[in-house]
């Protein structure tokens, strides 16, 4: 196992540096650029002048090819550049800024998503066509049509401004720091629950459907018949024998999720105003921010690959046939 996780750690690199040249080319292929959005109210001559020297200093009058490799040597010293933002701010700082927010919302929905799919999807398998699982498909049919924009928009007229019952907008109110201790907590997680109630709505319902089809194929299986002859309990059944297995697809889907956990959620974050990687990511694009924009690529494309590494060996934990077959090949 450690040999093939070095194996795929190796052949990640080529892979990275794939992904990272198309997004590179295919940025600076974009109508627009950033001297534009800065040099617009100045007059013609100025901003001819204003232009160039902003080519020079964020060396864009150079080659593609060379700002490429520039920005490379740069990578490989952990070295993002800087914003072209008119602050000029590191973009690692810009990002550690915004990166703990991301990662609460997103691990937050998450641990929610996954306590409640399981079970949701289990119930339904093993009640199929029963009142529960049809209740629950109904919900899946909403979860998967309805548009995480829309649904953030009703909530957020139903409960902030009809009932007024929690804020619609940023982490925390105006007069934050003049509240209680107490009132600042409450505060700051009513500001978070309409975001991850719109965040897991949607997930819920794949990841609940998902564990569904999973668990309905394994116990379909012939092992599973078999431990139910030799009279073993349904809960030990399902719980021991079935649930294992048919945990693997959701491994996956956990595990291809995890790049969400940085990349943050694009729609969420910007209807919220909430100041997280995915605003972050808006942000750049509309300012034509390239330095920010490559680094958040960078970060979601790594978190990428190494997920699924991390989804194809956590399958060994998950399902023991998987640790049997690696034992025979090395035989």
């Amino acid at each position: 196992m450690l040999w093939y996780a070095l194996r795929r750690l190796v052949l990640a690199v080529p892979l990275l540096l794939g992904i990272t040249l198309i997004s590179f080319v295919v940025i600076h292929l974009a109508p627009g650029e950033p001297v534009d959005l800065q040099t617009g109210d100045l007059s013609v001559q100025s901003s001819a002048q204003a232009k160039q020297l902003l080519y020079e200093m964020y060396g864009l009058d150079k080659p593609l090819p060379v700002q490429y490799w520039n920005w490379l040597v740069r990578l490989a010293r952990l070295d993002f550049g800087r914003s072209f933002a008119p602050d000029a701010r590191p973009v690692l700082a810009k990002i550690g800024e915004r990166l703990p927010i991301t990662l609460l919302l997103n691990i937050v929905e998450m641990l929610i998503i996954v306590a409640l799919a399981v079970p949701i999807g289990v119930l339904s398998a093993t009640r199929q066509y029963s009142r529960f699982d049809k209740v629950t498909t109904v919900f899946v049919f909403m979860g998967f049509a309805t548009p995480d924009f829309w649904l953030a928009l009703l909530l957020m007229i139903l409960f902030g401004v009809q009932l007024g019952w929690l804020p619609i907008s940023g982490l925390r109110s105006l007069n934050w720091e003049y509240l209680p201790f107490w009132r600042q907590q409450w505060d700051f997680l009513s500001h978070l629950l309409l975001p991850i109630l719109v965040a897991t709505f949607g997930g819920l319902a794949g990841f609940s459907r998902y564990m569904r089809q999973s668990m309905l194929e394994v116990v379909r299986q012939d092992y599973i018949q078999s431990a139910r002859a030799k009279g073993l309990a349904e809960s030990v059944v399902i719980g021991k024998h079935a649930l294992r297995n048919a945990l693997l697809p959701v491994v996956t889907i956990l595990g291809l999720s995890l790049p969400g956990l940085i990349g943050g959620s694009v729609i969420v974050e910007s209807i919220f105003a909430i100041p997280g990687m995915g605003q972050l990511m808006v942000q750049a694009v509309f300012e034509r921010d390239y330095p920010v924009i490559m680094g958040n690529l960078v970060i979601v494309a790594t978190l990428t690959l190494v997920a699924n590494l991390t989804a194809d060996i956590t399958y060994s934990f998950v399902d023991p046939r998987i640790r049997v077959g690696a034992r025979r090949g090395r035989r």
